[in-house]
Parts: C-alpha cells; sequence; structure tokens
C-alpha cells in the first residue's frame, strides 16, 4: 500500500477510536490529548516503515515525542477533575441533536486532517535517505529548542501561577507572558517552522511549507488565540495588558509593571 495513504489511513482509525473515548467519557476535550499523541503515533509508524534508518529519522521522531507527549500530558493534567472545556461545553449546547455527527467531523476528522498536514514534513524526512547532518539540520533543531522552550516555560509558568490561590481573579502577566501574551502558542508555531527547517535538507519541496503555514495560522487566526483572547477580555485588567504586551511575538513591554 501506498506509504502516504497508510499512515493517512492509520490516523483515521485513530481519531475514530478517540472519538469513541469521548463518547464514553462524555466529554469531547479528550480531542486535545488526542492533537499531541497523533503527531508521536505518526512520526514512529513512518519511522518503522521506512526502508532504511538514520540519525535524522531518531533524531526527528525524538523531538516529536518530547513534544507531542508533553503536550498531551499538560493537557490531561489541566483538565483532569473538571468539568469539559468551556469551548466543548458551548459547541454541546449549539449543536443540539447534531452534537455526536458533528463532533465526529468537526473535531475529530477535521483535526485529523489538519494533523496530518502539520506532520507532512516529518513524514517526508522519514521516508527519505537523507545522508549526514547539514547546516540546516542544526538550524531547525536551534530553532525547535526555542520554539519548545517557549511553549513548555509558558504552560508551567501559567499552571504555577493558577495553582496559587494569591492569583485568583488576577491575570497572568510574569515571566514569558510579559513579553507576549501567549508564549506557548508562540513557541508551538515556531518548533514547527523547526521541523520544516529540517525537512529541507531531505526534501527541497517548497510545498512542505505548508505545514508551518497552517500551525501558524490556527494558533493566530482559528482556534488558538481568537478563542483565548475572547475569554481574557472579560478580564478588567486585560485592556492594560493587552497595550503593554505584543501578541505573539516576544517582545519587550511598551511600559513596566
Amino acid at each position: 500500500m501506498n506509504y502516504f495513504l497508510l499512515l493517512a489511513g492509520t490516523l483515521f482509525l485513530y481519531m475514530t477510536a478517540f472519538f469513541l473515548v469521548s463518547l464514553i467519557k462524555k466529554r469531547n476535550d479528550v480531542a486535545d490529548v488526542a492533537w499531541g499523541i497523533g503527531f508521536v503515533m505518526l512520526a514512529w509508524v513512518s519511522f518503522f516503515l521506512s526502508p532504511e534508518t538514520e540519525l535524522r529519522h531518531i533524531i526527528i521522531c525524538a523531538l516529536v515525542s518530547v513534544w507531542g507527549i508533553r503536550l498531551a500530558g499538560h493537557v490531561y493534567t489541566r483538565n483532569k477533575g473538571k468539568e469539559e472545556d468551556y469551548r466543548y461545553l458551548k459547541w454541546r449546547e449549539k449543536w443540539g441533536r447534531w452534537f455526536y455527527l458533528r463532533s465526529y467531523f468537526q473535531v475529530y476528522i477535521l483535526q485529523g486532517a489538519l494533523l496530518y498536514i502539520i506532520v507532512l514534513p516529518v513524514l517526508f524526512i522519514n521516508k527519505e535517505a537523507g545522508g549526514s547532518f547539514e547546516i540546516l539540520d542544526f538550524i531547525g533543531v536551534f530553532v525547535w529548542c526555542i520554539g519548545f522552550f517557549f511553549e513548555s516555560v509558558g504552560d508551567a509558568q501559567l499552571a504555577k501561577f493558577l495553582e496559587n490561590p494569591k492569583n485568583k481573579g488576577k491575570l497572568m502577566t510574569q515571566g514569558l507572558w510579559r513579553y507576549t501574551r501567549h508564549p506557548n502558542y508562540f513557541g508551538e508555531a515556531l518548533l514547527w517552522w523547526g521541523v520544516w527547517i529540517i525537512s529541507f535538507s531531505v526534501t527541497e519541496s517548497i510545498w512542505l511549507l505548508v505545514s508551518p503555514i497552517v500551525i501558524t495560522f490556527l494558533v493566530l487566526k482559528v482556534s488558538g488565540i481568537p478563542m483565548l483572547e475572547k475569554k481574557m477580555a472579560e478580564h478588567p485588567d486585560f485592556d492594560d495588558y493587552k497595550k503593554r504586551t505584543s501578541v505573539f511575538v516576544p517582545l519587550p513591554p511598551k511600559n513596566k509593571y
């Protein structure tokens, strides 16, 4: 069977399985856990389907695994013991009797399609024999590390802030959040630009740019920043924070805190 079709079919079964889990758990936010693990699953399936094993293959799978497992664990811990994420609760009310059908296609299948597009550079890296490490590989890994730092540290700082009872009702404006209102989203987009740079050392197909462009577009315009900014806007201190702090790319704050 065709390499890419086999991987697409594997992903289809994976997302369908998580949809069934959501029916059992009666919460659609399990899709957020499926997101990170889905990348890890496809990375390693494509690795074992590859006719050759190179250092680059192992490194890219390791990078995806570190990112995906950390993200899935973070989301699981964040949601554990709480009610379903507010986004899915709204859809549950809005979609009414069409909820299950729309959930399957608009949450799980659509998310699977986007996941497949974003992970394409990894699939190409594992499919091709690219030879020894080149300067682009080192640059890509470096960019990935910066992105992973912003995402993981940003998430950790926010989690620690929220755990402190003294911060109840306050807006997070410390640490990396002092330089960007969304360090975790910035980091997630940046690390996938790093993955694309690594893939460019294997195949110079410019169309693989669709991967980092799609994830950047998603966090900037669709399911990431817009939804969170709308929620943050309800906080009385948000307008002041918004004026001082960059929305995405980390920059020095315009005024001192």
